[in-house]
């Protein structure tokens, strides 16, 4: 492999990470899911997401806006009302934050066997305490 690739495929390689890092932080795949149904507001979606601080929530909802997957449209009423929505691109991203979804909801109980397994086995070996 010449220098040239290389250097691409790190770099495409660091690209790829920042979206992955995007999209699969655990706050922007549940506001994905949100938006999905079609827009929402900010304290609907606070509700809604249960464990979010209002600053976590701007901040995911910025990002995902800056990444180009969601729109922010201000209406101007008294209080002004602000609408989020998945851009088409945002829309794009749902059929495998979908999928992991459903992939999580199939595989939980699984997942917590394993957990469990794993932690008994740790404290078996001492390397953590009951």
């Amino acid at each position: 492999m010449t220098e040239i690739h290389r250097g691409f495929h790190n770099t495409e390689c660091r690209k790829v990470s920042r979206v992955l890092a995007r999209v699969g932080d655990k706050w922007s795949v549940l506001i994905v899911m949100l938006l999905a149904d079609g827009p929402r507001r900010f304290n609907e979606m606070k509700r809604m997401v249960e464990g979010i601080s209002q600053r976590m929530l701007t901040l995911t909802l910025r990002g995902l806006e800056r990444d180009g997957l969601v729109t922010r449209t201000v209406f101007p009423t008294i209080p002004p009302r602000v609408d989020y929505e998945l851009t088409a691109l945002g829309r794009s991203l749902c059929v495998p934050v979908m999928a992991l979804g459903s992939w999580a909801q199939a595989n939980i109980d699984a997942i917590d066997v394993a957990q469990a397994d794993f932690d008994k086995r740790c404290v078996e070996d001492g390397k953590i305490r009951a």
